[in-house]
């Protein structure tokens, strides 16, 4: 039998200052890469996973590393801030390791497949979308030396023969998304470095789990339906507790965190989740997101007898305009329910903002600040809209002139990089950051920290959003 291809998946460094992870000290695990590790790795692939990124290693260690471990295939993630790392990693690996098939996935290249591909010629394939069925035919294509046109979900060159002769890009046909979510393995953790991952600056062992892909709503702001698509697919109870269960038995966690976009699209399959845990009596700590108008009383009340604890939600803006303009599809009466909901079975909120939208005015964005002080919430955080290529607030944002940064690695959500049709740039920076010294500069809040011991948390905040203040 035939060698198999050897395959090297890389989180590549950056340089980008994602300043809200840098302020709470996270480093979390490459979820995505991690997918693709146990797919390839179920088809008999040697495989490994360089995250550069929590092995805080450089390009150049980065690419040493893939020169030692003489991979076929080179597959690197990125998102929007990180493309122009993902692209300078693309390069050295190309330099270093040059008969390599060097691969780009993430989010950034299904937005913009020609422009990424066009930008840097070291890249041979891209991934478009949801990369676990795609990424496997892409390696067996590469593996049988023939069929690239034939993988659905990739973007391709074919190099011009000669030095005057120019390389010819080619999208295939979109992929199917796939329907059974439950066919796709759990992801490959044992070949991340966990003892690596952090949150405060502490060694955390972090239990991210998504139990179902696809978003039906019509946020203008949102990337992940680009990538997930529209059409709402769910793994089943079962199969989402067996993975929790795996975190429990083999890695010892004792929190998980549920990342759906939405999680509770379906009630009874949530609440199905829920009841698995309490059946199999697994002594775990969990949070979960998703809408206001998608949770009641009754479902918060099982999700804490499973062990629920936080509850993270969409609220985007204090404003019902701005929020209609959002086509967010919930209103500030269903968010104070839901809150309500929450705080009778002791579990804590999170709220998250947008300030910056193309239409709001300074009056709008003061309105979000004093609902997230009022509400009741316990925790909150601001962003500054991001028009992330590919969503709709991109197109508006760019044919009204509104976007005035063209460097990617400044898309990171903190500070703005585009202005409204009321608002300067520098005035929305100023907005976030009087959003977080309003919220959690509140003696009350503060005094509540105290007392649950929980002070630490709002020190990195301070450093980063008050004293720097996020417009500097």
């Amino acid at each position: 039998m035939a060698m198999r291809l050897k395959v090297v998946l890389v989180n590549p460094p950056t340089t980008a200052n994602f300043e809200t992870q840098n302020a709470l000290g996270l480093k979390t695990p490459p979820l995505g890469l991690a997918y693709l590790a146990a797919t390839l790795e179920r088809s008999g692939y040697d495989v490994s996973i360089i995250d550069a990124t929590a092995l805080g290693l450089s390009h150049r260690q980065t690419a040493s590393k893939l020169k030692s471990m003489k991979p076929d295939v080179i597959g690197i993630t990125s998102i929007t801030p990180t493309i122009s790392d993902a692209m300078r990693a693309v390069i050295s690996a190309k330099e270093q390791v040059p008969d390599a098939a060097t691969v780009m996935g993430g989010c950034h290249i299904t937005a913009l497949p020609l422009e990424t591909m066009s930008a840097c010629p070291s890249i041979d394939y891209g991934v478009i979308g949801e990369g676990e069925t795609t990424f496997l035919e892409l390696v067996k294509a590469i593996e049988s030396g023939s069929g690239i046109e034939c993988v659905d979900g990739v973007v391709h060159r074919r190099r011009g023969a000669g030095k005057a002769a120019g390389d010819r890009i080619s999208v295939n046909r979109m992929r199917r998304l796939p329907p059974n979510l439950d066919s796709i393995p759990f992801p490959a953790r044992h070949l991340l470095p966990f003892d690596r991952y952090t949150v405060l600056n502490e060694r955390a062992i972090i239990g991210s789990i998504i139990t179902s892909r696809g978003c039906p709503f019509n946020c203008i702001f949102c990337s992940s339906s680009l990538f997930y698509g529209r059409r709402y697919r769910a793994r089943s109870p079962k199969n989402v507790v067996d993975e929790v269960e795996e975190l429990v038995q083999k890695y010892g966690l004792k929190y998980v965190e549920f990342i759906d976009d939405t999680m509770t699209v379906n009630k009874g399959r949530a609440e199905s989740i829920a009841r698995e845990i309490i059946k199999r009596r697994l002594d775990i700590s969990w949070g979960f997101g998703s809408r206001a108008d998608l949770v009641d009383e009754d479902m918060l009340r099982l999700f804490k007898r499973a062990g629920c604890d936080v509850f993270y939600m969409g609220i985007e803006s204090g404003s019902d305009r701005i929020i209609k303009t959002l086509k967010k599809g919930i209103t500030l009466d269903q968010v104070k329910s839901a809150i309500a909901c929450a705080k009778k079975v002791n579990m804590e909120t999170v709220g998250t903002f947008i300030i910056g939208s193309p239409w709001e005015t300074w009056d709008d964005a003061v309105r979000t600040i004093n609902f997230a002080r009022s509400c009741g919430i316990d925790y909150a955080q601001f962003t500054a809209m991001t028009p992330y290529p590919g969503t709709e607030v991109y197109e508006i944002a760019r044919r009204e002139g509104l976007i005035e940064e063209a460097d990617w690695s400044k898309y990171t959500t903190v500070k703005p990089v585009m202005r409204t049709k009321y608002l300067s740039r520098d005035q929305v920076g100023r907005l976030v950051g009087d959003a977080y010294m309003s919220f959690y500069l509140r003696g009350k809040f503060l005094l509540k920290m105290v007392q649950t011991r929980r002070i630490k948390i709002i020190k990195p905040v301070m450093k980063h959003y008050v004293l720097k203040r996020s417009y500097a």
